[in-house]
């Protein structure tokens, strides 16, 4: 089956989670289960315990799934703790959701951390985590889940790196004076003790919380290797996205303008570098290769166009141009770090000029958000894909749809995520496209761009004046 979304707006506000009539359903739905699962926890004198996802009784399944290599232990944590064990004072924001509260873990998902880092920067974060008691230790969540919200409840288990006191040997506790007092508070208290994604802050726990919810939306958390940050951005917003490479840029000054300059209203970006056939160069100027970093700002100052880039690590930056201490940071240059809001400092966040950036980044991620001015229709459509090679027209698949009046519209055509069945679907691979008639008439009026192999959606944006529109489906 195939979702297909028309999006239309008359004026634009500020951008946030994509509004449906399914938004305050899975709201008030997901409210009402955390609700009622901490009365009830409340009434037994108990903590809430996840039995469908639970990381004590059930841990392999949580890391891996249903992985038939007995032998296959890729994530090995030492045990799970809850989150009052972990942290002295822990607290689900400190100072709000910020980018850089976020760091990656011991997991390859380093496209979904850069995707918080986007979503935080837009400031959505509060909405996607809708009810929480922390006492009870249960937090109710929402994700955009293949064309419509779906709530996921989990409890505050966390898998930890850090082993166990008894599991030392003699010469790993002589490093603590043999005092095992002093190593857990030294060595496993605080977010360096967690084993996947974790807050710079010692006590701030909405990243792990986040994460372990989206592994269980999917799963297992090794369903959450390898990916791209677009994705992640539309699963926890709603929001359409779309991979591009640097050099389809038509006109940079207008992407500037009209996409980049938006990145803080209605826009999200990140990057990445592809590794390259035939060479075992992992990085560039410090940035390395199959990995995702995410826009954090943009700005104009003094006739020069900069950009704010964030790695997920929280460290390992750009070591060109414009780097932290490089010759460029002199006189009144050194005005613009306060118009970047940016400092010096490890901690994964550069500054890049634009012409450096379009150099540099061979793929930029962007997505677009929607306000409440905007307004969402959605058809699933049944498509018999045959067998690899063969030969599809446009109109063999096809709908229709019709507008009152004038109207920007976004138009979306995907396909069921493909992560949910990790280990168990098939090796057939299809890309979409498709293009929008004016009924009646042979010239289509816009017509979906390529941008990558087998992406899980395509779309367009554009003005349609009121009419009836057949838009017309293909599949490669």
């Amino acid at each position: 089956m195939q979702p297909t979304q028309l999006t239309g707006r008359p004026r634009i506000n500020k951008a946030g989670l994509i509004v449906t009539a399914e938004l305050d359903e899975a709201i008030s739905r997901c409210r009402r289960k955390v609700q009622r699962l901490a009365k009830d926890c409340r009434r037994g004198n108990r903590r809430y315990r996840d039995i469908d996802f639970d990381l004590l009784e059930d841990q392999d399944h949580c890391l891996h799934g249903y992985i038939t290599d007995p032998n296959f232990k890729k994530h090995t944590p030492t045990e799970a703790l809850r989150v009052a064990q972990i942290f002295e004072d822990p607290k689900f924001f400190v100072d709000g959701a910020t980018a850089s509260d976020i760091a990656q873990g011991h997991i390859g998902d380093c496209w979904f951390v850069s995707a918080l880092s986007v979503v935080a920067n837009a400031g959505l974060i509060e909405q996607i985590c809708v009810e929480r008691d922390e006492k009870v230790g249960i937090y109710g969540f929402i994700f955009w889940r293949d064309s419509g919200w779906v709530d996921v409840i989990i409890d505050d288990l966390l898998f930890v790196r850090v082993p166990r006191w008894t599991d030392l040997t003699e010469r790993e506790r002589m490093l603590y004076k043999n005092d095992q007092d002093v190593y857990a508070k030294e060595a496993r208290k605080g977010s360096k003790a967690l084993y996947f994604g974790k807050s710079q802050g010692d006590n701030e726990t909405w990243v792990p919380l986040i994460e372990k919810a989206y592994a269980k939306l999917h799963g297992d958390y090794t369903s959450l290797e390898g990916g791209y940050t677009n994705e992640g951005v539309e699963d926890l917003t709603g929001a359409v996205s779309t991979l591009m490479y640097t050099q389809d840029i038509l006109d940079p000054d207008e992407f500037w303008t009209s996409e980049l300059l938006s990145v803080h209203e209605n826009r999200a970006f990140a990057c990445f570098i592809p590794s390259k056939p035939n060479t075992t160069q992992q990085n560039t100027n410090g940035l390395f290769m199959n990995h995702a970093y995410s826009v954090t700002k943009a700005v104009e100052f003094n006739g020069k166009r900069f950009l704010k880039v964030r790695n997920p690590w929280g460290e390992k930056e750009w070591n060109g141009r414009w780097s932290d201490g490089s010759k460029e940071w002199n006189g009144e240059w050194l005005e613009a770090l306060s118009a970047l809001n940016y400092k010096f400092g490890n901690d994964g966040e550069f500054i890049m000029e634009y012409s450096d950036f379009l150099k540099t980044w061979d793929a930029v991620e962007k997505c677009r958000f929607f306000d409440k001015e905007w307004s969402c229709s959605q058809l699933w459509l049944w498509a018999n894909l045959g067998t690899y090679p063969r030969p599809t027209n446009f109109g063999d698949i096809s709908f229709t749809f019709s507008l009152s009046k004038d109207t920007d519209a976004v138009i979306v055509l995907a396909k069921l995520d493909e992560r949910y069945f990790c280990g168990v679907g098939s090796q057939y691979y299809f890309s979409l496209h498709c293009q929008v008639f004016k009924e009646g008439e042979d010239e289509p009026v816009a017509i979906s761009m390529h941008n990558k192999l087998w992406d899980r959606s395509v779309n367009l944006e554009v003005s349609l004046e009121a009419d009836n529109y057949v838009v017309q489906v293909r599949d490669l």
